[in-house]
């Protein structure tokens, strides 16, 4: 019993020379790609010279481009977070609480712009609503040439982030909503109450915590989002902190780099503020019941469900549908501007991205590798972090778990920044510089997706039976023989399903790689991202479908398989 015990709650009792080996390595992954670069930001933000001084963090508050930066921040980022609440609450209630139909391709339509990199979605918009849109000229409804672009400036970024964000909120909600108490809404039912009454008096109060949650993760994911404000505040010279630090670094070089790691602090300190204020709202709205009631029915929404369904596709068709069709409008005219028709329709813009313009070639290939290298790197990374802190209840696995989380809650402009003063130099003891390499986007991609590939593997271990590990291990197999043979067969699915998410996010990942790209070593969304701030918006647009299509195809192939996975581990099967 007392071995028992030692095995269940130590780090050493019972482990044999692999499960160490193990550790120690997942400990020095974690602390060179999510504590080295988290400490250097703060350091040459709070202590440049080594000792506490903040001279540079006074000078770079002292000046009015960052302190109107900051306001913008906060504008868009609370707005954002304010239409991404109601429309992802919104979505959740029709889909969970009442029987509209098809909820499977309604879910997975409302998920996609999530799935879809910012920037990509940002230029979509952009091609759907200008006086030069394809579409809008294809149709007749363009604006006049002249007219000032309606989504450049703080209302475009604050639709388009509260757009993207919202499936973050949908997710939450309709987790609160699948546990709601079946008993309580009965009875207000079987009281008389309509449904909106219901809803308004007993659902809502209920789902406190969730909305929190969701909100929570919309303001933060928003304060952190550089393609939208890059796409729609760049040309409007509205400036928001994540932009003004790309400007400053874009601008300047390394030299400015404990500048932007001050600006950068602030970025830190409002991911904090929101992260701790979803924290306390949580607890004060704590709203748990005693109950372990089924899941409430659906209500009939009998006449109206027409109108409701025609309502939710119509939404779904504007903010998801039209874009796309209004950037593949745009990838087929010759020119911006050109309207479509079949005597204008070409392929040429994907002929020249694929075979012609080296800067594309170099990022598909760049693109390809640094996303597929991550997710089978973080794929086997998950595994024996999953199983350290789940199976054999390592506290140091357990704190590396929480630790994986860190550098996905920062701003990715926070990280990339970390990074770089992280590997600025060559690496002690091997001597190998990663600064102007591919690799430090890779090490960055470590960091940044190793929560997105661990959730999965973390669930999936609630659905597989320990015995078996239980029994190799009583016949003397080793912690490293069992995972081989045993954790990384019986935990597949689930890990592919974490490199999936893991390949899709950073295939058009463009946050991070803003900051760290270098000549030769550009990645798909510095290459849609160069191609639009140069005036070529519709070669922009061939490679922005051509990623669609891509993350398209990985999702469609990640729910063919999803019957063998975890409920809940794709989002867009939520």
């Amino acid at each position: 019993m007392a071995i028992a015990g030692a095995r269940a709650g130590g780090d050493s009792s019972g482990a044999d020379g692999g499960e160490r080996i193990v550790l120690i390595l997942l400990v020095v992954f974690a602390c060179l790609v999510a504590v080295l670069p988290v400490a250097r930001l703060l350091m040459a933000g709070l202590a440049p010279g080594g000792d506490l001084d903040l001279s540079v963090m006074n000078e770079a508050w002292s000046r009015a481009a960052t302190q109107r930066a900051l306001g913008r921040t906060l504008l868009t980022a609370l707005g954002g977070t304010a239409t991404s609440l109601v429309l992802g609450t919104g979505v959740a209630l029709l889909v969970t609480l009442t029987d509209v139909r098809a909820k499977a391709l309604l879910v997975f339509a409302f998920m996609l712009p999530l799935m879809i990199a910012p920037q990509v979605t940002a230029l979509a918009w952009i091609q759907a609503f200008g006086p030069g849109s394809a579409l809008l000229r294809f149709l007749g409804i363009a604006p006049a040439p002249g007219t000032p672009h309606p989504l450049y400036g703080a209302g475009g970024i604050i639709l388009l982030l509260g757009l993207h964000h919202a499936p973050l909120v949908f997710l939450a909600v309709r987790a609160g909503l699948r546990s709601l108490p079946r008993e309580l809404v009965e009875a207000a039912s079987a009281a008389g109450a309509s449904p909106l009454r219901v809803v308004r008096t007993v659902v809502l109060p209920l789902l406190a915590p969730a909305l929190t949650a969701g909100a929570g993760l919309a303001f933060v994911s928003s304060i952190g989002n550089f393609g939208i404000p890059a796409f729609l505040g760049i040309p409007a010279g509205y400036t928001v902190l994540v932009t003004l630090i790309y400007q400053r670094l874009s601008g300047f070089g390394p030299r400015v780099l404990p500048e932007v790691a001050a600006i950068a602090i602030a970025l830190v300190a409002l991911a904090a503020i929101g992260l701790l204020f979803q924290l306390r709202r949580m607890r004060r709205d704590d709203a748990r019941t005693t109950t372990l009631s089924a899941t409430v029915s659906s209500w009939p929404l009998a006449r109206w469900r027409l109108p409701v369904e025609i309502a939710l596709w119509a939404m779904l068709a504007l903010i998801v549908l039209m874009p796309l069709l209004a950037l593949i409008a745009t990838s087929l005219v010759p020119a911006h501007g050109v309207k479509l028709t079949t005597a204008t329709a070409t392929l040429s813009h994907y002929l020249y991205v694929l075979f012609d313009h080296g800067a594309t070639r170099r990022a598909f290939a760049n693109s390809l590798l640094l996303a597929g290298t991550a997710a089978l790197i973080l794929m086997a990374v998950a595994v024996p972090l999953a199983v350290l802190a789940d199976w054999r209840r390592s506290r140091i696995a357990q704190w590396l778990s929480v630790l994986a989380e860190l550098p996905y809650a920062l701003p990715g402009v926070v990280l990339a920044i970390g990074i770089i003063l992280a590997f600025l130099r060559p690496v002690p003891i091997i001597g190998i510089g990663l600064y102007n390499t591919v690799w430090i986007i890779l090490v960055a991609y470590l960091a940044r997706f190793l929560t997105l590939a661990w959730r999965p593997v973390a669930a999936g271990m609630a659905q597989v039976d320990r015995g078996l590990d239980e029994a190799a291990q009583a016949s003397g197999a080793g912690f490293v023989f069992r995972l081989r043979t045993i954790a990384y067969p019986m935990l597949a699915p689930a890990m592919a399903a974490g490199g999936i998410i893991v390949f899709l996010t950073a295939f058009n990942e463009l946050t991070v790689s803003a900051l760290l790209w270098s000549s030769g070593r550009e990645t798909l969304g510095v290459v849609v991202f160069g191609l639009e701030q140069a005036g070529e918006s519709t070669a922009a647009a061939a490679v922005a479908v051509l990623t669609v299509a891509a993350t398209l195809g990985l999702m469609l192939i990640g729910s063919f398989f999803s019957n063998r996975l975890p409920p809940g581990v794709l989002p867009w099967r939520a």
